[in-house]
């Protein structure tokens, strides 16, 4: 019973520590939710590049999905309740402080320094994760261009990120069923 209930702090404490001490959310929380996992051997680097690409595509935040997919694959539906809250509860306390005192201080010449020294950061923080991902699944550089293409159409032209998903998908489903399956056939006929 000790070692069942050990198990659960260690997952709770984890993702605590995940979301307390990442700053800009989802994707700046992936370099330190994959070192803790990794590291500790509850997911190896595949796993948890697969488990990064199953989460992109699920509707919620992206680290509650990951926190919940862990806790189920460590200890089921009681795990991943467990490391659920603990992604989610410091972020409720941190905003939760931060809205009854926001007022007295969201015009404080320190803060505002604070708010854009932190900024480059999170942007680093974001940065990190998609080129591990890029290099782990190996990635082309001729492959790049439609990652590139789709933050360029997000940033530039105000594409909304829902089309760009939507192309994605398409362009999946139209490679995988139809110009791969070319492909091979006509390797096949050059057997």
């Amino acid at each position: 019973m000790q070692k069942i209930n050990a198990m659960y702090w260690t997952l709770f404490l984890t993702f605590v520590k995940i979301g307390m001490f990442t700053i800009g959310g989802g994707y700046a929380m992936i370099p330190l939710i994959e070192r803790e996992v990794v590291n500790r051997g509850w997911l190896d680097k595949n796993d948890f590049i697969d488990l990064f690409a199953v989460t992109q595509s699920l509707p919620g935040i992206f680290a509650v999905n990951i926190s919940i997919f862990v806790g189920y694959k460590l200890k089921s539906i009681r795990g991943s309740i467990v490391c659920a809250l603990g992604t989610i509860l410091p972020s409720f306390f941190i905003i939760l402080l931060i809205a009854l005192f926001f007022n007295k201080f969201q015009d404080n010449i320190w803060v505002m320094k604070i708010f854009n020294g932190i900024r480059p950061a999170v942007v680093a923080l974001i940065l990190v994760p998609c080129l591990s991902a890029a290099k782990a699944i190996h990635l082309k550089y001729t492959e790049l261009i439609f990652p590139l293409a789709g933050a360029l159409l997000i940033w530039k032209c105000g594409v909304s990120p829902a089309y760009i998903v939507l192309a994605g998908i398409m362009g999946g489903l139209v490679y995988t069923f139809w110009i791969k399956g070319k492909i091979q056939k006509k390797e096949e006929k050059n057997k």
